[in-house]
């Protein structure tokens, strides 16, 4: 009963819109306690049904780049200008994680002065926890948290590393990468698998002695992009100048938001690419819960079976194959024993 009563007590906090209601829930949905746990699958499936995250108007808007190309100060500048326009904006600012110690540096809110005392915001920084590319693990789970709060723009800032690029574009309307100026993308390290994620690219930093720099690498993207086939019929992906110091071109960046979200609207591609979406969210909490089961009923073993594929005493196919067998009851099959 006291469990109940809490979900109740933070089902009609977040209703409200009350912050501290809603870090709360985040904690516990973070959380990899057993009793946290109970209580987060609770709050979701009491808040799922009315956050309806197919249907949600909120803008979901996902923002990678290299490190230094000045994410958080353009997020700063940007989530500011729109709760000026009655916005409620949160972000959810993925911070990395000590892959050895756990520890996490938890910035954001010191880099984003402005929002970080706005009362139209919400900033969660929110440790990675070892998570594969740097996305944590529910994500996805917070952003239908600050949905129900009445957050209409969620922002993701990932850390620009790694998959997380990847991760972020499958959870997000519309995926934007800042770029440096004065660089093309082999010099910054950029793959080519980013520009054809991204849906629009925003030379940051265009300002003062950057500006010419900046059309020079604007005009490099629009080419490199001129040969890539786009991932909508209806859009192809804009090159923007932008500067969070001088706040140059962030309306220009909102309205090519606006209009990324008209033109999937037009033929049902937005409602389509958020189911496609779900059934990512749903397969990516499958492969969490069936590792966790593995780890909780199978400890020992699965001790034993590190041990003997790192001594050299069993493939890693053959192990792998006799755990799952013994978890799920069954045997192993024949043809698997080829596994290296």
């Amino acid at each position: 009963m006291a469990a109940e009563a809490e979900v109740e007590r933070l089902v009609d906090g977040i209703r409200s819109g009350n912050r501290a209601v809603l870090a709360r829930a985040i904690t516990l949905v973070e959380s990899k306690k057993p009793a946290h746990r109970d209580v987060a699958k609770a709050l979701m499936e009491a808040i799922l049904p009315t956050a309806d995250p197919v249907g949600s108007k909120a803008r979901r808007i996902g923002i990678t780049g290299v490190p230094g190309v000045g994410k958080s100060t353009l997020i700063d500048a940007f989530g500011t200008m729109l709760t000026a326009a009655g916005h409620k904006v949160a972000v959810l600012a993925v911070d990395p994680s000590s892959t050895r110690t756990g520890g996490s540096i938890l910035g954001d809110k010191t880099r984003m002065a402005k929002l970080a005392v706005d009362p139209a915001s919400f900033i969660r920084p929110s440790p990675t926890s070892g998570a594969l590319g740097g996305v944590a693990r529910m994500t996805r789970e917070t952003m239908a948290l600050c949905e129900a709060a009445g957050f209409d723009v969620v922002i993701v800032e990932t850390v620009g590393v790694g998959q997380s690029e990847v991760m972020v574009a499958e959870m997000v309307d519309v995926f934007v990468a800042l770029m440096l100026p004065g660089a093309g993308d082999e010099l910054q390290g950029i793959k080519k698998g980013l520009l054809e994620l991204a849906d629009l690219i925003a030379i940051n930093k265009a300002d003062s002695d950057n500006r010419l720099r900046a059309e020079q690498a604007a005009a490099h993207y629009r080419r490199a992009l001129s040969i890539l086939e786009p991932v909508h019929p209806n859009w192809r992906p804009p090159v923007l100048l932008t500067s969070a110091v001088e706040e140059v071109g962030l309306d220009e960046l909102w309205q090519t938001i606006e209009q990324h979200r008209a033109a999937l609207e037009a033929d049902d591609g937005l409602a389509a690419k958020r189911r496609d979406q779900q059934v990512g969210w749903f397969w990516q909490l499958l492969d969490g819960g069936l590792e966790d089961r593995l780890r909780r009923q199978l400890g020992a073993e699965l001790k034993t079976a590190e041990r003997a594929v790192a001594a050299g005493e069993a493939p890693p196919g053959i192990a792998a194959d006799r755990l799952l067998a013994e978890l799920f009851g069954d045997r192993p099959e024949c043809s698997n024993t080829q596994h290296g």
